[in-house]
Formats: structure tokens, C-alpha cells, sequence
């Protein structure tokens, strides 16, 4: 085996943009006339895509609406994100970011983009952040039936990046994910790929408890010890 993919998250490994999402899902519920709660966001919305962080939150409230509605929020929350990005001469990408996909570029490896967050909304991301080129396949919450811990996300991507390059023969085996909650790391796993968890937005014990391997920050990812490892079987 060898290392011959790296598939990132989005939100939490790319852009620091947390903050951002539980604004506008704050936003959203006191539209709903209820009490937006930090405790709620961070059981029910970190790692899961819009649609269902907005169900579980209104579920959790005693809600339960049509998904025609759901739909409805989640468009008029995506219409926010675009907004606010568009307005910031600078985004909130994580310090190591840009240099890490460039650096990687020397390896000859494939990235993909696996996230919960709408397709759209990570294209306008890595555009404007000028590295949307470097991604082969970008697969949003909005592709996939079952978002993470469900492994759906990954294998679609997998799946699209074989189909772009036959050649390429690519095996989950060969795949590495990068992921900062618990429900990407399972997500990743299931999908029989190795997984790095980055302490972004979980304490790094509770990562290394779940993860193939775990950093603080995507420098300290040691790429030859993964192809090593790989390599070994």
C-alpha cells in the first residue's frame, strides 16, 4: 500500500468558521422564537452537515418540522454564510492551510474535499481563498443521503476520484482523511481509510482515543511516518 489521497473536512480543518455557524444557527432560532443554546450546538451541530444540525436542534426544542421547511432554513442560513464571506477581505482559514496544499503538491498526491457543509458554500471558500484548483473532488452535505458519522461522504468521494482518473486505481486503504470531530473520524474509518484527527475543535486526548493518528496542527502532520506506515501494511 501507499499513501496516494488526502481527503480533508471543511469546516474546522480548512476554515475556522465555527463561530460563524453557530451565529447564524442562533440566528435562525431566535427567528423561531426559541433560546439559541452553546450546549446544543456543540451535541447536536459540530461534525453534522446543516440539515441536520437544524433537525436535531428543533427536535431536541419538541419540533418537528416538514423537510420542505427544513429546506427553507437551511437555504435562508446558507444565504447568510455566502453574505458574510463575501464581505471579509480576509477569511478565517486556519494559519497552515494554504501552505500545507502547497506543499503537498511536490508528493503528487490527490486531494479531495469531503464536508458537510454545502457544495456551494465550500466552493466559495476555496476560491476565494485561491486553492479551490488543488481539490479534485469537492463532495458537500448536500451529495449524500446520510451525512457523517454515516462513511457515504467518503466513499462517493473515492468513488468520483476513480472515475476522474481510472488510472489511479484508488483504495480506501490508500486514502488519508483529516477530520476535527469525532463523527468525521468514525465516518472516515468506516470507510476503511486511515484518519488523522486535528485538535482544532476537540481537545487532542479525546482525538488520539479515535484517530490513526492526532495533531495539534496540520505542520506536525508527518506525512513520511503515514506513507511509512502504509508502505509496512
Amino acid at each position: 500500500m501507499s499513501l496516494k489521497a488526502i481527503l480533508f473536512d471543511f469546516n474546522g480543518v480548512i476554515i475556522n468558521d465555527e463561530g460563524i455557524h453557530r451565529q447564524l444557527i442562533d440566528d435562525i432560532l431566535v427567528s423561531e422564537n426559541l433560546r439559541p443554546s452553546g450546549e446544543e450546538y456543540q451535541q447536536l451541530c459540530l461534525g453534522r452537515n446543516d440539515y441536520e444540525s437544524l433537525r436535531n436542534i428543533l427536535a431536541h426544542r419538541g419540533r418537528v418540522v416538514k423537510p420542505e421547511y427544513l429546506n427553507k432554513l437551511v437555504a435562508k442560513k446558507t444565504e447568510a454564510y455566502r453574505q458574510l464571506i463575501n464581505q471579509m477581505d480576509k477569511l478565517p482559514l486556519y494559519d497552515d492551510v494554504i501552505d500545507f496544499v502547497l506543499n503537498i503538491q511536490s508528493r503528487q498526491l490527490t486531494l479531495a474535499l469531503v464536508t458537510g457543509a454545502l457544495t456551494a458554500e465550500a466552493e466559495l471558500v476555496l476560491t476565494k481563498a485561491n486553492i479551490r484548483q488543488y481539490f479534485s473532488v469537492i463532495v458537500g452535505g448536500d451529495e449524500v443521503n446520510q451525512g457523517k458519522p454515516n462513511p457515504e461522504c467518503y466513499l462517493l468521494a473515492l468513488q468520483r476520484l476513480n472515475q476522474k482518473n481510472p488510472d489511479l486505481a484508488l483504495q480506501p486503504s490508500e486514502c488519508l482523511v483529516i477530520e476535527d470531530t469525532p463523527p468525521g473520524i468514525e465516518a472516515g474509518q468506516s470507510a476503511s481509510m486511515q484518519v488523522a484527527g486535528i485538535a482544532h475543535t476537540y481537545p487532542f486526548h479525546m482525538l488520539q482515543r479515535q484517530a490513526d493518528w492526532c495533531v495539534d496542527s496540520l505542520t506536525e502532520l508527518d506525512l513520511d511516518h503515514v506513507e511509512e506506515v502504509l508502505a509496512s501494511g
